[in-house]
């Protein structure tokens, strides 16, 4: 079993800051990478930030220099500081956790994903 918790959303004002965690938790072998998506009202889930096993990074052209994704290897918790929130940015924001398991002498690969945490920007 394996859970992922997002916590740390909220309501801010626009031009504002706000930092994200996600912890990925239970029978884990080996994290290859964890992310953060937004889903705007109305939208489609869309990925804002990623970071691979070797802490590589990869951002949505919408929020580079704005949002910096981290990691804390030991935890197996990845943080989203977000800065200079606009309006644009609201939406529930989910964290997915790319995980390798061992069960039984075998290894499998999945997808997890947290229930998600709000994020509203408004004045």
């Amino acid at each position: 079993q394996v859970h992922v918790v997002e916590s740390g959303g909220g309501l801010v004002q626009p031009g504002g800051s706000l930092r994200l965690s996600c912890t990925a938790s239970g029978s884990i072998r080996s994290l290859n990478h964890m992310g953060w998506h937004r889903q705007a009202p109305g939208g489609q889930r869309k990925l804002i930030a990623k970071i691979t096993s070797d802490g590589s990074t990869t951002y949505a052209d919408s929020n580079k220099g704005r949002f910096t994704i981290s990691r804390d290897i030991g935890s197996k918790t990845v943080y989203l500081q977000m800065t200079n929130l606009e309006p644009e940015d609201t939406g529930v924001y989910y964290c997915n956790a790319d995980v390798v398991r061992l069960s039984a002498g075998t290894y499998s690969r999945r997808n997890y994903w947290g229930q998600g945490t709000q994020v509203t920007v408004s004045s």
